[in-house]
């Protein structure tokens, strides 16, 4: 999953994250060693993390979440429409998609959708650290 600059952890910059207030990031993809990857990452920097493979498995879960990770490919329900149905469920919680596809009709669904950040795969760890430290300044 991660690959290109900022794949090495020691290399990282160091930076703390804002206070979760003891909520958690979910990242939600149908690949697991995508989802195991990220929790890896996140767990090395003292980020909570639940995972799931589908977008219908996180909707029947709904939980408490301050961040969302969500792949843009994933059979059934892509996370551009899983996030549509979270936005008509009243949540607000700002939305990071990662995707490989490079289709600008996907970036502005997404902007329309709210979601804050559209990352391409592969991504570095320092590039999806960055993501969420922006979401949670």
């Amino acid at each position: 999953m991660f690959g290109g600059k900022g794949g090495d952890l020691e290399t990282m910059a160091s930076g703390h994250f804002a206070d979760l207030g003891g909520k958690t990031v979910a990242v939600v993809d149908d690949d697991i060693a995508v989802c195991d990857s990220i929790r890896a990452l996140f767990e090395v920097y003292n980020i909570s993390v639940r995972t799931y493979q589908s977008g219908s498995d996180f909707l029947h879960e709904n939980p408490d979440v301050v961040c969302i990770i969500i792949d843009y490919q994933m059979p059934a329900l892509n996370g551009l429409d899983l996030v549509s149905e979270l936005r008509k469920h009243g949540v607000t919680a700002p939305v990071i998609m990662i995707t490989a596809a490079s289709d600008a009709s996907i970036e502005q669904r997404a902007a329309a959708l709210g979601v804050s950040q559209v990352l391409r795969k592969p991504l570095g760890t320092q590039v999806l650290l960055d993501a969420i430290r922006k979401e949670m300044a």
